[in-house]
């Protein structure tokens, strides 16, 4: 049975059967506001439908602000951080992950009057893409993560936010294994990433980044 795509709201936070013209449909619909659309396998799954919780928000910054912090400190590394951005390939797979994160050359480029959305038939994948798990912990872990490994992302991590768990997967034979550390971006390992939520959770995101970058440099000294 397919989805009605006239009652969006119906819909939210649950893989439904659905064809591409259904995606393409609530994708292109004017009167509804501030989805995350996801297609795959003739499955749609639509999210953040106008708002989102405060923990959720708070550790998507959180992670935002450590990998500006990590880039900065590598100026040699041509990059692009994307939030929530949408990215297609054509009749098969769509994605809004919170974070997207591009790494050297080809970086995606808006130009006016082209689509607002990355079309993946015409520009490549970003290097690691995070989904942020406060209450769709099940599906990052399902779903999406067969999705992104469709699309060929080298490295994904689900954060879950409430029980301050890590999963950073690596893409290897075109299936996810799990790993301890990232391999893209370097001295980001699970068990630091879940401490640097402990940290927010007890102060805020902004005194866990800067926690976290000197975790870092403690590392790197070290080292």
């Amino acid at each position: 049975m397919m989805i009605s795509v006239d009652k969006p709201n119906m819909i939210q936070s649950q893989w439904h059967p659905a064809t591409w013209q259904d995606y393409e449909k609530l994708r292109d619909d004017p009167s509804i506001d501030r989805m995350q659309l996801f297609f795959h396998n003739h499955q749609l799954l639509v999210e953040n439908m106008g708002w989102e919780g405060i923990l959720h928000s708070e550790v998507r910054e959180l992670l935002s602000a450590i990998l500006v912090m990590w880039l900065m400190a590598h100026p040699e590394i041509k990059s692009k951080i994307l939030g929530s951005c949408l990215m297609e390939k054509e009749s098969q797979q769509a994605a809004a992950p919170d974070i997207a994160l591009y790494l050297g050359e080809d970086l995606p480029q808006y130009r006016k009057g082209e689509s607002r959305k990355i079309n993946l038939d015409q520009q490549r994948s970003p290097n690691l893409v995070i989904e942020v798990a406060d209450t769709t912990l099940d599906s990052d872990l399902d779903q999406k993560k067969y999705l992104y490994a469709a699309l060929g992302i080298p490295e994904y991590w689900v954060i879950d936010a409430q029980g301050t768990q890590v999963f950073i997967f690596i893409l290897q034979d075109q299936r996810y294994l799990r790993t301890e550390s990232s391999q893209i971006v370097t001295g980001f390992t699970e068990a630091l990433l879940s401490q640097a939520i402990e940290q927010m959770k007890s102060g805020s995101n902004i005194s866990a980044a800067l926690w976290f970058n000197q975790q870092l440099s403690l590392s790197s000294e070290e080292s």
